[in-house]
């Protein structure tokens, strides 16, 4: 009873950030939300591509591992969250719907994983796997803002040498985690290629930027783009500390772990080495997670993810509560640190607009992308014919749908469009 009660919180209280924007899990889809948030997006396009990038995941990815460990991966409860929070429209009427919504679906991912894997097998044509690709681009596209921002406010020369830096640095770490070439007591940390070029991205910005810092260093009168974003976590970081407490408890009873690795460990026995699995992963992820909160103001349930080292570390459930919830306050005091740092500089400031430009452009190219070959994966052929008719149409129309959530509603439609060829006789999807 107690596990399902934990399941029920962490499902409730997900929910309900996604709904008012404190925090998603996937990592591709923080950078969207803003859209939505700031008007550049409706919520139902967002709903929609929410949908299109998470449920793939959730279906295809989160509950057959959580089946095959007996322990239930991170990744099956809150990308659904993701999905029911950003489904309801923003307000604390809706707030409270989602998390009612969270909890059932918390409760029903506890007693039920089996039986949704299994009614998706009864579809004619299964487009789960399919949808997996829609945000594959995403967080691999999304390190390409900073060059962008830098070719938009200070020269496409600068901009091309930010973007050759960050593809090198990305590849270096490709090989670098392919060689094994960095450990800890002879534990492989794997960092993430994409945070490490964003980070790297965001360096060469913050280094042209600063070459205007001003003499007044009186924060009260200064305009402060990061700091603004970072404070709407600071503001909620309660909730995120609850946020925490939970998953660290959770993870602490063997219920829920945070990567595949530690999971199969976890589920082996072998407690200790599921635990450091765990906080390299977190430590290959901070890059990633840190950069996407300060630049786009939204955080996720589970923080760095140190959370889950702390619970498997943790001797008991009230340790781990207590760690979960400190873990999560240190995390977002470091962030609002940052960023006051970084809003000491004009050149920062002024970048704002260039900023949230170059990742409305980066987004709409990398989620097109991702829609696409998610449709032409799930037909092909068909698939990319229905992607680009759907985006000149949509152009040719004035852009009813904003170019964001073309490939996501496109990959959606061609999954139900397929469905009903096969049903009718039209298409006969290949062996395999």
């Amino acid at each position: 009873m107690l596990e399902a009660g934990l399941m029920v919180c962490i499902g409730a209280l997900a929910a309900v950030m996604a709904n008012l924007g404190i925090a998603v899990f996937n990592d591709g889809l923080r950078p969207i939300v803003p859209e939505n948030l700031e008007g550049r997006m409706s919520r139902k396009e967002l709903g929609v591509t929410a949908f299109a990038m998470s449920f793939g995941l959730v279906i295809g990815f989160g509950i057959p591992i959580s089946i095959a460990g007996s322990i239930i991966l991170i990744h099956s409860i809150l990308l659904g969250t993701d999905i029911i929070g950003l489904a309801f429209n923003r307000s604390k009427v809706n707030a409270i719907l989602a998390g009612i919504a969270g909890a059932l679906y918390g409760l029903g991912i506890y007693y039920g994983l089996q039986s949704v894997v299994e009614v998706f097998k009864l579809l004619p044509l299964n487009f789960v796997d399919g949808f997996n690709k829609v945000g594959e681009p995403v967080v691999v596209s999304f390190m390409v803002f900073p060059a962008i921002a830098v070719a938009l406010q200070f020269s496409i020369k600068k901009g091309v040498l930010t973007f050759i830096v960050a593809a090198i640095a990305r590849q270096l770490i490709v090989f670098a985690n392919t060689e094994k070439l960095i450990s800890i007591n002879g534990t492989q940390i794997v960092l993430s290629p994409e945070g490490i070029a964003l980070i790297i991205g965001m360096i060469f910005l913050l280094t042209f930027a600063i070459k205007e810092k001003s003499e007044d260093q009186n924060l009260s009168i200064l305009a402060s783009l990061f700091t603004e974003r970072v404070a709407k976590i600071r503001k909620y970081s309660w909730v995120l500390m609850i946020s925490g407490a939970l998953v660290a408890v959770a993870t602490n009873q063997l219920m829920i772990a945070g990567d595949p690795i530690s999971l199969n460990l976890l589920s082996d026995g072998k407690i200790s080495e599921g635990g450091i699995a765990s906080l390299a992963k977190a430590i290959g992820f901070v890059p990633l997670i840190a950069s996407t909160a300060i630049a786009t103001g939204v955080y996720g349930p589970v923080g760095f993810t140190f959370v889950f080292g702390a619970g498997i570390f943790s001797p008991n459930p009230f340790l781990a509560a207590i760690l979960g919830a400190v873990i999560i306050f240190t995390e977002v005091m470091l962030l609002t640190q940052l960023a006051k740092v970084l809003d000491r500089y004009p050149g920062i400031r002024e970048s704002g607009e260039n900023i949230r430009t170059a990742m409305t452009r980066v987004l709409e190219v990398a989620l097109l992308i991702g829609g696409a070959n998610a449709a032409n994966a799930i037909v092909p052929g068909f698939g990319f014919f229905v992607i680009a008719g759907l985006y000149l149409l949509n152009e040719a129309a004035g852009r009813p749908i904003v170019r964001m959530a073309v490939g996501p509603i496109g990959a959606i439609a061609v999954g139900i469009l397929g469905n009903i060829l096969v049903w009718i006789g039209l298409y006969i999807p290949p062996a395999g």
